[in-house]
């Protein structure tokens, strides 16, 4: 696979791989299933998710879980979180790929990525907003790393790898049919859940 910006190359490489096995579905689900739940709340008649960065599936299992009817697609390019997805074997769809290439249209109900965005070229973000709008129907949910205005953070000792900014707002500005519904903050000391500073948006095409 060919990559387009460094960050890809990093994430899929050896960093990535890292990242894969610091994290388990163990530690990782009850609290995203705490998440949904309440971003759900926000929502109606959502029965297909598609989530650009799936990594390992906790997003995807806390969702099976709240919505085990519902259609499951994961767009992933590290290579060895594509086989632990696949492993799974209930995942609709896998595409093994870069948020930054197209994927079509109306593939879901709710298109959604949690912390992907905050890893993503900024010169980039225009494409990712793009893919995230148009396979949506419906909703559009971002969790991400939150900051008034674009900022870069040294991420485990390497640069220009992490950034924060106003993501759903560039989005709610791009796309006029957007809506805000909804919005909230995960915080790190939360003491039934682990967290790490996340602030989701729910938005809804109208």
């Amino acid at each position: 696979m060919s990559f387009k910006t460094k960050q890809e190359e990093f994430w899929a490489g050896d960093f990535g791989n890292e990242y894969i096995e610091r994290n388990t579905l163990e530690d990782l689900v009850p609290a995203r299933i705490s998440l949904f739940s309440e971003i759900l709340s926000n929502t109606n008649n959502v029965n297909s998710f598609i989530e650009f960065g799936a990594n390992i599936g906790a997003n995807l299992t806390a969702l099976k879980q709240l919505s085990p009817n519902a259609e499951f697609t994961a767009l992933e390019l590290n290579s060895k979180a594509v086989d632990v997805l696949e492993s799974y074997g209930w995942i609709d769809k896998i595409i093994h790929g870069s948020f930054l290439d197209g994927q079509g249209s109306d593939l879901a109900d709710m298109s959604f990525t949690s912390g992907v965005l905050i890893h993503l070229n900024p010169d980039m973000l225009d494409k990712a907003y793009e893919n995230l709008y148009k396979t949506s129907r419906k909703y559009i949910m971002v969790c991400e790393y939150y900051n008034p205005s674009p900022v870069t953070i040294n991420y485990r000792g390497n640069e220009e790898y992490l950034f924060k900014r106003d993501f759903a707002g560039e989005m709610l500005d791009k796309y006029p049919d957007l809506k805000l519904v909804d919005y909230g903050f995960k915080y790190k000391r939360d003491p039934n859940y682990f967290y790490d500073d996340l602030t989701w948006f729910l938005m809804e095409k109208v």
